[in-house]
């Protein structure tokens, strides 16, 4: 067995490799840019070696600059992870000159199927049901256009090399086909040095479900299941589960057994994904295969057992795979939710900042119930904007798939992350969403479900009694610790009020508390009561509340007069005020918002890369007006109405921060 790896990536994904080397015993290395210096793959590793500047086309994807590393480092294999060099047959022939094993399939199948128009001319050569499309090189924009017109709109847009969803757009129409291929040509030369472009008619209503493959050097290959990964944003996965709610044994099969062929006869070795998209009568259509490890492994492990990075380490040492198809067995239910630095607010874009909190959930391995938090990131660190903005992938499992759904809840609302924009309000939603819940989802759940973008979670009575209940409950503990401190006791504690007005989403919930030494029963003035209990005290950030014996976990802020309370994807002030108090409350003007309806402001930190207009330009609805790059992602903004351009405030080249003016208008 090796005796060190070195891994050539960053980030959550090479601590998770870390993890398991540590486990078989084997020493580790990280590489790490100028931006990483501290990062906490580097603090996990046996050894650490510089490669270069912030961005990763100065750094993690110079395979001259890994290989120097690999050589200064003695380390024997390379694990890739994914993104970066790890479909890079360059870098796989690199390491076979050098002699160093690669942690992944051989060059030969890299090149085959790692290329998405190769892949697809091979499936179709192999009669695998294969998605429409112009599998040649496309010279340019106006190309593009006749290409799409000739397949038929609504068309995808894909970099040959892409993956994660970068360098991906949908085409509806002439203009978008234009502006689509010049920006995933743009993302795709830089997130993986390959600007190749080819175009496939987009299925609409369709569900994206993955098989995971597994091969060795000695001819052997088996599937592991499946993956469901509808649950999509931009073409880019956001919450993954395996098995799928959808599937059948019979189509597991028939998917499983075509994967494996496929792999087989390109002489696959390693851990591999072949994507399918599969209609609603279960017709499934070969879409690509990744020939490395896929982001939502984790899901898989769950279910399986099966450790895939050691699966990988082993297939690399040459042994041959030590299970075979009759010893895969899916057990249980495994959810993922990718946590990224994004604002749902904002329309997603990216956020970039310092992690002021980060506290996950408690990881937890029992036989009713597992937790799991892939993650690169810790408390005080720096998201940047360099790199993709993942901060961790947290897991449930469960003996059954409502289980797992409510691990994740439970899991979800524990998570405290405060410093920058993250998408756990949007995650929480996701989970409580019935379409989710009862397993009756496409690629187009998001678009279809939040088609004005997501502006938060309105809970129904139900949730808002129990919180409000709660919010009572923690109120009467805050005034008792508040008369202690302020020293305003005779011989006994003096008395705290028992009746409240908790007010909340808009809603006035008069309450009398009934406390008592295990907790309190809090009535409402409709007659209805629910008991709370819980251990929070006056400082704590999390509450891990009971009502009715039911679990309720609440992030905890303080606000004049009452809390900030956030649960199940919600953001709530919550105010409790004494009867008198909740009168004159009612009587206070609401304060409006300041007025920016004639300004373009930036959304995310970003790199102004064009601006589209001149000032005394008259602009219409939906027009590009600017486009700024984050997080190795083109934004294009546009006009929200008909304007007038009055003044341009930043121009190409300029770095801005949130809420920066970049144009105003008449």
């Amino acid at each position: 067995m090796f005796k060190k790896i070195l891994i050539a990536n960053r980030g959550e994904i090479a601590c998770r490799v870390i993890k398991t080397a540590r486990k078989m015993g084997i020493a580790t290395v990280a590489i790490y840019s100028d931006a990483d210096r501290q990062a906490l793959h580097v603090q996990m590793a046996d050894e650490a070696v510089h490669i270069g500047p912030a961005p990763a086309n100065q750094s993690y994807i110079v395979i001259d600059k890994v290989m120097q590393a690999i050589k200064a480092s003695g380390a024997e294999a390379v694990h890739p992870g994914y993104g970066f060099l790890s479909e890079n047959p360059k870098f796989a022939g690199a390491l076979a000159a050098a002699g160093v094993a690669f942690i992944g399939p051989p060059k030969g199948a890299i090149e085959a199927m790692g290329d998405k128009i190769t892949s697809k001319k091979l499936a179709q050569e192999a009669d695998v049901s294969t998605v429409p499309g112009y599998m040649g090189l496309i010279e340019d924009a106006e190309e593009a256009v006749k290409i799409s017109n000739e397949i038929g709109y609504p068309v995808m847009i894909k970099a040959s090399a892409g993956g994660g969803g970068k360098g991906m757009r949908i085409a509806w129409n002439d203009d978008e086909a234009r502006e689509g291929f010049q920006s995933s040509k743009n993302e795709a030369a830089s997130s993986f040095g390959d600007d190749r472009i080819f175009i496939e008619k987009f299925v609409t209503q369709p569900r994206h479900i993955e098989i995971q493959v597994l091969c060795d050097t000695h001819g052997n290959g088996i599937y592991l299941g499946e993956r469901e990964c509808s649950i999509q944003r931009r073409n880019q996965k956001v919450v993954e589960e395996a098995p799928s709610p959808f599937l059948d044994e019979a189509t597991r099969r028939a998917m499983g057994e075509q994967a494996v062929a496929l792999a087989k006869a390109v002489g696959y070795a390693s851990a591999g994904t072949v994507e399918f998209i599969v209609d609603g009568q279960k017709n499934f259509f070969f879409l690509e295969m990744n020939t490395r490890l896929q982001v939502e492994h984790p899901v898989t492990e769950l279910i399986t057992g099966v450790d895939l990075v050691e699966q990988m380490i082993r297939v690399a040492n040459g042994e041959p795979l030590s299970i075979t198809q009759d010893d895969v067995k899916l057990n249980g239910w495994a959810i993922e939710n990718r946590l990224y630095a994004e604002d749902p607010y904002r329309g997603f874009l990216p956020s970039i900042g310092r992690l002021s909190r980060y506290r996950p959930p408690a990881e937890v391995a029992q036989a009713d119930h597992v937790v799991r938090n892939d993650t690169g990131v810790y408390e005080g660190g720096e998201i940047s904007m360099y790199y993709d903005p993942m901060i961790a992938k947290l897991c449930t499992w469960a003996p059954t798939r409502d289980e797992a759904i409510e691990a994740m809840r439970i899991a979800l609302d524990s998570f405290e992350i405060e410093g920058i924009g993250h998408n756990l309000p949007f995650l929480s939603a996701v989970m409580d969403h019935p379409k989710f819940v009862s397993g009756d989802m496409t690629t187009a759940f998001i678009a279809e479900e939040w088609p004005d973008g997501f502006e938060g979670v309105t809970l129904p009575e139900i949730t808002l009694r129990r919180i409000a209940a709660s919010a009572a409950a923690m109120h009467r503990v805050a005034e008792i610790r508040r008369t202690r401190i302020s020293g305003r006791m005779d011989n006994h504690e003096r008395r705290v009020g028992s009746d409240w007005v908790v007010s909340l989403q808009g809603e006035n919930f008069p309450a009398s508390i009934d406390a008592d030494p295990e907790g309190a029963t809090v009535r409402f003035s409709d007659g209805t009561e629910h008991r709370v209990t819980g251990d929070w005290t006056p400082g704590d950030q999390l509450a891990r509340m009971s009502v009715d014996g039911e679990p309720l976990v609440l992030k905890v802020g303080k606000i004049s007069g009452g809390f900030r309370l956030r649960s199940r994807g919600a953001d709530l002030k919550v105010h409790v005020r004494t009867p008198r108090q909740a009168e004159l409350a009612a009587l206070m003007p609401e304060k409006l918002a300041a007025d920016t309806s004639k300004l373009l402001l930036c959304p995310m930190p970003g790199l102004i890369v064009k601006v589209d207009v001149e000032p005394g330009q008259e602009v219409q609805e939906g027009q590009a007006l600017c486009t700024v790059e984050a997080m190795k992602m083109e934004n294009i903004l546009r006009a929200e109405r008909k304007a007038v351009v009055s003044k341009i405030n930043a121009g190409p080249g300029d770095n801005l921060a949130v809420d920066e003016v970049i144009m105003e208008f008449e």
